[in-house]
């Protein structure tokens, strides 16, 4: 039997739709897949060439768990240029997603609250449940880039009020929030005093504006906990390897919740990550801009498709738009699939506040998203 807080907790509707996009195609389908945030670019070279050295190096032991250190060093520099305090004692090599989990583990207790952005990635609120405590979703402004709206924010804020979970550049709407944006958060946090947790995984990939850390803003380095990765920005998703980077006392208690389940990562995963953030960024440089062709594409393409609207996402590779006939967005995914043979993310699968709206991952080739664009312009055509 199982145990009623996993019995809870409900399964990724993102991985259910890739993992249902492959059957298809093992069926003899041609299904073309928008659904997953996973860059169609290789690794660069040097970075898989380091971690083949380490691999021949034989480092293949364990690791420290709190990381390696040249790597923690080398994280802690960026901190350190956007004008952090930082060493290698406030980073944490591990990967985003159980940074995330370990830290709502740390400093969540049951019936705590965490304010939820709406829509927000998928994992946030099952990651809250698991660590027994309350999700609190407040609704975004899809007219301003998909920031929290003031009062809104103000009003799910008391007492009990422990985290608030930020994402910028933010899945799955694309939205970059400015400095204006983030002030509200620090100055709510400040003064109820409750912890940031940014999820800065797309931080790379920006458009238009700038990405900014909360932590930089007056107040906040003492109680924001940073999560990044390298699987978006280096096009690493399957090296499962990212870092936390927060005050120490806060980097020590997410290090017992990685002894106790993860213990470390790889050595020779962590050699290739090195090699990512210090040697030629041109490779990174190039691919943000292809996101950015692609992006303009795809903005052009859907607009121009009958009751679709789209505001340009300032960052990420995620188009979310929205549609103006009143069928919910998991009815519409289904349909696409069956007449289209295209398969989108339903706004739904982010919260009540994605209802009416798809999204598109435009982290394939150009001809993928030409095509997809075809045949979704004629079931728009042929249906709206």
């Amino acid at each position: 039997m199982v145990a009623q807080r996993i019995k809870d907790i409900p399964p990724s509707l993102t991985i259910k739709l890739t993992d249902r996009v492959r059957e298809l195609r093992r069926k003899g389908m041609d299904v073309l897949s928008f659904t997953i945030g996973e860059p169609d670019f290789p690794t660069p070279p040097h970075v898989v060439e380091a971690a083949i050295e380490a691999l021949r190096e034989g480092k293949t032991k364990y690791a420290p768990s709190r990381g390696i250190p040249p790597l923690r060093e080398a994280i802690s520099r960026l901190y350190q240029e956007r004008g952090l305090d930082f060493t290698e004692k406030n980073i944490l090599i591990t990967t985003a997603k159980f940074a995330l989990y370990a830290a709502l583990q740390s400093l969540v207790d049951p019936g705590e609250e965490v304010i939820l952005p709406d829509p927000c990635w998928v994992s946030y609120e099952p990651m809250v449940m698991m660590a027994s405590g309350r999700a609190v979703k407040v609704r975004l402004d899809p007219l301003e880039e998909f920031s929290f709206l003031p009062e809104k924010l103000k009003e799910a804020v008391n007492s009990r009020t422990r985290i608030l979970i930020l994402n910028t550049p933010a899945n799955p709407t694309g939205g970059v929030l400015r400095r204006e944006h983030l002030k509200l958060i620090a100055d709510l946090a400040v003064d109820h005093d409750f912890y940031v947790v940014a999820d800065e995984t797309y931080e790379k990939i920006v458009y238009e504006g700038e990405h900014i850390s909360i932590a930089t803003l007056p107040g906040m380095e003492e109680r924001t906990i940073t999560v990044s990765s390298f699987s978006k920005s280096y096009s690493m998703p399957g090296w499962r390897v990212g870092w936390v980077a927060a005050p120490e006392e806060h980097i020590n208690d997410i290090l017992r919740v990685q002894q106790h389940t993860l213990t470390c990562l790889p050595p020779f995963v962590q050699a290739g990550a090195l090699a990512a953030l210090e040697g030629p960024q041109d490779y990174l440089n190039e691919m943000v801009k292809a996101f950015r062709r692609r992006r303009d594409k795809v903005v052009e393409g859907l607009n121009n498709m009958p009751g679709v609207t789209l505001r340009p996402p300032h960052g990420t590779f995620y188009a979310f738009f929205h549609y103006d006939q009143p069928v919910p967005s998991m009815d519409l995914t289904e349909t696409l699939i069956e007449k289209a043979r295209v398969a989108l993310t339903p706004g739904i699968a982010f919260g009540e506040g994605g209802e009416g709206f798809m999204r598109f991952s435009f982290a394939v080739s150009d001809e993928k998203i030409e095509e997809g664009l075809r045949r979704m312009r004629t079931f728009f055509e042929d249906n709206f």
